[in-house]
């Protein structure tokens, strides 16, 4: 079964061009060796959505922010960062091989 994480970061005003360039330079740290299979960053216009999905087993947020190398790379966010980022809860799942499901 997959696991998602998903950090909802808020943004300074007058941020996202410089959110562009960090998203462009690509993950800042080996996405695989964390347990992550699939990854995603969404700009809206005042927050960062960065989702990252795993097997259930292998991936929780204490995986990617208790390595020395994700923490670090997650610190070239900070001048950005309008407040502290929050994690989102997952609510619904649905996929085309399974049936609709709550999440927990």
């Amino acid at each position: 079964m997959c696991r998602s994480v998903v950090v909802v970061a808020p943004l300074t005003r007058g941020a996202g061009k410089a959110a562009e360039a960090l998203i462009a330079a690509g993950p800042p740290f080996d996405l695989a060796a964390t347990g992550v299979r699939s990854h995603a960053v969404y700009l809206s216009g005042g927050e960062a959505v960065f989702v990252f999905e795993g097997a259930e087993d292998d991936l929780t947020l204490d995986a990617l922010g208790g390595d020395p190398v994700v923490s670090a790379a997650f610190a070239r966010w900070a001048p950005l960062l309008a407040g502290a980022p929050r994690v989102a809860q997952e609510r619904y799942c649905w996929t085309s091989s399974s049936s609709p499901r709550p999440s927990a």
